[in-house]
């Protein structure tokens, strides 16, 4: 969490609030948050680690992303339908519930099949608390949405940035640890929201499964979530496929990845509006995209050192992207922001479950570069669709930045 006050604006009360006053439900909700987060790069450390221990390929042993992320896109269609029927809290507890069952029978897997598997289930749970705690947190929050925007986007960064180490710290032992400490930090969460958070106010109107398709409908919803599908294979190959070619110890791979964490945190939540700003949103993408296409190129052909170097720097690129993408997505169509958020995220998480299975795939019918070279062009494709679909997203991207701007000229968005 960010060590300064940052402050917000209600639009009921101009008096800035802090971001870091906050009800103990809210502080439980973003805590629990951040483990949820640290799931998504824990393994990433450890999986040559657990491809020896299981005696797995690296193409068997990505399918642990493949698996968790297939099931968190088409969780998207369930999330809003089960939380608009049960209510936020319960909602809650029930994904912070199967993350703790399915992270700790992850420790006890005796296969790879196994632990995809029960990979999975943690992804349902993980997508029925993730889609749901931004609703919660700005629903108890003080200082109105934007301060509750800002908490929990630093959740997601601060959560990013820590898996990777905590995979590590706890992966130098036994690749299985880090599945048991996710599973205690999570069951310490759910006693927290259990404790702290009250029910909260069911929406009006209740989500169909099909809300998310239907706002698909929309031509600038769909152009952002099509480029955002070409953006996330090129993240998802770095994430998932790079472990293997740095073929580093823990400590040394949850080091890399923490400083790639720490720059997504600084430059999505710090950078990215500044620059939005000063550029516009969709400038700011298209570079951004671009740059990530040529880092993917450096990362594939360069040295070791070299390949260190561009993988934290992608966590800046692909920090600013986020930021771009997460405000064109929820602001871009008339589509209630939960409903738009599923369907976008529907289509995006489709690429980040394709990327881990298709990289070590093409390495094995190609070379060791070729897998970085596709994700380059995925990245660059990304950027062409901004570029054609401009006039049906550019009319919002000018919105964004005068529209969320704080005082201090800190853009806060949502995931």
């Amino acid at each position: 969490m960010p060590s300064e006050a940052v402050t917000g604006e209600d639009p009921f009360n101009q008096e800035p609030v802090s971001i870091l006053r906050q009800p103990k439900a809210v502080w439980a909700t973003a805590g629990a948050s951040v483990v949820a987060f640290m799931g998504i790069g824990l393994v990433d450390p450890i999986l040559p680690s657990i491809a020896k221990g299981l005696e797995a390929t690296p193409s068997q042993v990505s399918l642990l992303f493949t698996s968790y992320f297939l099931i968190t896109a088409v969780a998207m269609l369930v999330t809003g339908f089960v939380s608009s029927r049960i209510g936020g809290r319960k909602t809650l507890l029930a994904g912070l519930a199967l993350v703790v069952v399915f992270a700790a029978l992850s420790g006890t897997s005796s296969s790879v099949g196994e632990l995809v598997g029960f990979r999975a289930g943690w992804g349902l749970g993980n997508a029925l608390f993730v889609s749901t705690a931004l609703a919660v947190i700005v629903g108890a929050a003080a200082g109105g949405s934007s301060a509750a925007i800002l908490l929990y986007e630093s959740a997601l960064g601060l959560g990013m940035a820590c898996g990777p180490l905590l995979g590590a710290l706890l992966g130098d032992a036994s690749w299985r640890y880090p599945f048991f400490g996710t599973a205690a930090l999570m069951a310490i969460g759910f006693v927290c929201i259990t404790a702290f958070l009250k029910e909260q106010p069911r929406p009006a109107r209740k989500t169909s499964l099909l809300d998310p398709v239907k706002a698909l409908g929309h031509g600038g919803l769909a152009s952002v979530a099509a480029s955002a599908f070409f953006y996330n294979y090129a993240f998802f190959t770095i994430l998932a496929f790079t472990p293997f070619v740095l073929n580093m110890t823990p400590y040394k791979s949850g080091a890399v990845f923490f400083a790639w964490g720490l720059l997504l945190a600084v430059f999505s939540v710090l950078v990215a509006p500044r620059l939005q700003q000063r550029f516009g949103s969709l400038k700011v993408l298209g570079a951004s995209l671009v740059l990530l296409a040529a880092d993917l190129v450096v990362l594939g052909y360069g040295s070791h050192t070299t390949a260190i170097v561009c993988t934290i720097v992608s966590g800046a690129l692909i920090g600013m992207n986020n930021t771009v993408y997460t405000e064109l997505a929820l602001g871009v169509s008339d589509a209630p922001r939960p409903v738009a958020s599923a369907g976008y995220n529907l289509v995006r998480w489709f690429a980040a479950a394709a990327a881990p299975y298709l990289a070590p795939k093409i390495e094995e019918w190609s070379n060791i570069h070729i897998p970085f070279v596709v994700a380059a062009a995925a990245s660059v494709i990304g950027a062409i669709v901004v570029w054609v679909r401009r006039s049906a997203l550019s009319h919002e991207a000018e919105e964004l930045e005068p529209k969320h701007a704080t005082e201090d000229g800190v853009t806060v968005f949502a995931n």
